[in-house]
């Protein structure tokens, strides 16, 4: 690991910013509007940067974009409708800005019922194959030798994932849903992606991350059920603010501190230990051809 930062779990966005002047950079962040997302808008926004908001509906983004009143460009992307995806890159790329980092921060977090999204289970989909997808037709928009690329990852893909990691013959959940272990294989799936996608980016000089904000007080655990309602009211008190949730992905995205730094797992802006799978190159490349395979024919079908 490299020399610890001047920050941890209690430090907030706008502290590790202090100081970061982030005029004439421009930032794509996923779930603009809601938590997290919103946080780190409002913080790269108030140090000058210019954000491409992304929320699941224009209307969505537009508001959140409007609260902050900075430098942004809302766009919608439903990250569970490829069409909306795909609608989305070409918006992005009309703008004709390269992107100093991409911040793929959106997620959803353990329905009680199994859901799908084109035949693959929605935290698998929603979680990591939109954003490999989003990211992917975006990535030759990034700087060679300073851009970022920031995939919001957590615990749980270290800790909830399946024994085998990812499930590649039980993606679509027929084989025993249970919402928090599928939540972790996606989260895992995350930072699988950053740790290959920061490989395939090498020569580029592009710095790839993954991260865990922590346990933080936002509305993504409102989908829980029983017996989590019963534990998240007591558990809130413990939890981080928004403020500080936000900050490690506000780092890597924005931070000359961690200039140089790629293919490493974050927690309360430090270098952590992820998952064992996180070392194993040709679990990675799997999941890359696996994801590949998946997408294919949603991309290339008609209209």
């Amino acid at each position: 690991m490299s020399e610890a930062l001047p920050f941890g779990a209690r430090s907030t966005a706008d502290e590790v910013l202090e100081g970061v002047d982030l005029k004439g950079r421009t930032f794509l962040l996923t779930g603009c509007n809601a938590g997290l997302g919103a946080e780190t808008l409002r913080a790269l926004t108030s140090h000058g940067g210019h954000v491409i908001g992304l929320a699941r509906s224009l209307e969505q983004a537009r508001e959140a974009c409007a609260r902050v009143g900075g430098s942004t460009t809302p766009v919608a992307c439903d990250l569970g409708n490829v069409a909306s995806v795909l609608a989305a890159v070409e918006t992005v790329r009309a703008l004709g800005r390269p992107l100093d980092a991409i911040i793929a921060n959106a997620g959803v977090m353990a329905p009680p019922k199994l859901e799908l999204r084109y035949g693959v289970e929605q935290q698998f989909f929603v979680n990591h194959l939109a954003h490999f997808l989003l990211v992917n037709r975006l990535v030759d928009r990034v700087p060679d030798r300073t851009g970022r690329i920031v995939v919001l990852s957590s615990s749980a893909g270290v800790n909830q994932a399946p024994r085998e990691g990812i499930q590649f013959d039980n993606l679509d959940g027929h084989r025993g849903y249970k919402p928090v272990a599928f939540y972790g294989q996606s989260k895992l799936a995350n930072a699988l992606f950053a740790r290959e996608l920061s490989r395939r980016l090498a020569d580029r000089g592009i710095c790839v991350n993954s991260l865990h904000p922590g346990a933080v007080r936002t509305s993504l655990t409102r989908s829980l059920g029983f017996p989590f309602t019963l534990i998240i009211p007591v558990a809130r008190l413990f939890m981080k603010s928004v403020e500080a949730g936000a900050a490690t992905q506000t780092l890597l995205a924005a931070s000359p501190r961690v200039d140089g730094l790629t293919g490493k797992y974050w927690a309360d802006c430090q270098e952590a230990r992820g998952h064992k799978l996180l070392d194993d190159a040709a679990f990675a490349q799997r999941l890359w051809t696996v994801s590949e395979d998946l997408l294919r024919p949603l991309v290339s079908a008609p209209g």
